[in-house]
């Protein structure tokens, strides 16, 4: 008998452990066409006290991500449930894959990733003619003889002439007391980049995930700084002759070395899809601005100060001629 009730037992101590978390994935759509919008949903079911943990960036190329929105976790026969709705977009044509990519779930027990399906979509280029029919090709567009017509349009014309002499003429006569509009000196080139590495670190495009747009904008704001500081076309060059110039420049071999590590960076966000991580992120325009600090101008000299007092016409250190007593 108490064989037989540890048997019966096991089972119902079996059914209590709590179930391993899973995921389910959907697609509003399997075709769309280029630019289209389509929406991807990942469901979590995990165990109540768990918690899901979704990627910091995605890369599902071809396929780019718009816009992503969390739900609040569901509750229901003490199961959790927490759903993500993405929403993707692609602008190349043919028959495209979705690829997987990981999700985490943590627990007491430690972090279980789950992976998703990769989906197959069909993208169609816009106003496919469905009937696969070639058009036949449309004659030419008549050009109204009337004279009528011909007479309006040239009184258009010559009203249009004569209202544009008119305004020209009187700009020519029109009086001014201001006198010829004189640019100032141009403001030195680290102020400049200064101003423009704390806009766009208060732009808030990292906390709306635009990496890229990010690391675009500290790449050219360096590189105009780099124009204005040592009269090199930084924005129209390659990183690899940027640093080229550098060479021929004051610049140490350390802070060389500093930019080489910060450009290539910069191009591996811009270039080859990279992401980096938001700590990585949020010190790429601290980055920035030590460069800058590492290569201000020296100061300018004071100007030396005018209305000197004039001596007697003698020097301070002059001894007295011999054979004559000072006084």
């Amino acid at each position: 008998m108490a064989l037989l009730v540890a048997g019966a037992a096991a089972p119902a101590a079996a059914q209590e452990l709590p179930a391993p978390p899973s995921l389910r994935v959907a697609v509003d759509t399997t075709t769309t066409t280029v630019g289209g919008r389509l929406h991807l949903t990942v469901t979590v079911e995990h165990a109540p006290d768990a918690t899901v943990e979704w990627p910091d960036s995605l890369d599902l190329a071809p396929f780019e991500v718009l816009g992503a929105v969390v739900n609040p976790t569901a509750m229901a026969d003490g199961r959790a449930t927490t759903t993500a709705v993405l929403t993707l977009a692609t602008f190349e044509l043919g028959e495209l894959e979705i690829p997987s990519f990981t999700v985490g779930v943590a627990s007491s027990g430690g972090v279980t990733e789950l992976v998703t399906d990769p989906f197959g979509i069909a993208v169609v280029s816009v106003g496919l003619d469905e009937g696969q029919d070639i058009r036949g090709i449309r004659g030419p567009l008549s050009i109204p003889r009337s004279l009528l017509v011909i007479g309006l349009w040239l009184l258009a014309l010559v009203l249009a002439a004569g209202g544009g002499w008119w305004l020209a003429r009187r700009a020519r006569q029109r009086p001014t007391d201001e006198g010829p509009v004189t640019e100032g000196p141009p403001r030195p080139a680290h102020e400049v980049a200064y101003e423009e590495l704390e806009w766009l670190e208060s732009s808030g495009l990292l906390g709306q995930g635009r990496i890229k747009e990010y690391h675009i904008e500290v790449s050219d704001i360096i590189r105009r700084y780099l124009e204005g500081r040592y009269a090199i076309r930084a924005p129209e060059m390659t990183s690899r002759e940027v640093l080229e110039r550098l060479k021929d420049t004051d610049v140490a071999w350390d802070v060389h070395d500093r930019f080489a590590a910060f450009l290539e960076h910069c191009d591996l966000v811009k270039f080859a899809k990279h992401r980096p991580s938001p700590t990585a992120c949020a010190l790429i325009v601290p980055d920035a601005r030590a460069l800058v600090d590492a290569t201000l101008p020296p100061p300018e000299p004071e100007p030396e100060e005018e209305g000197e007092e004039e001596g007697d016409g003698t020097r301070p250190d002059a001894a007295p001629l011999a054979g004559v007593e000072a006084a």
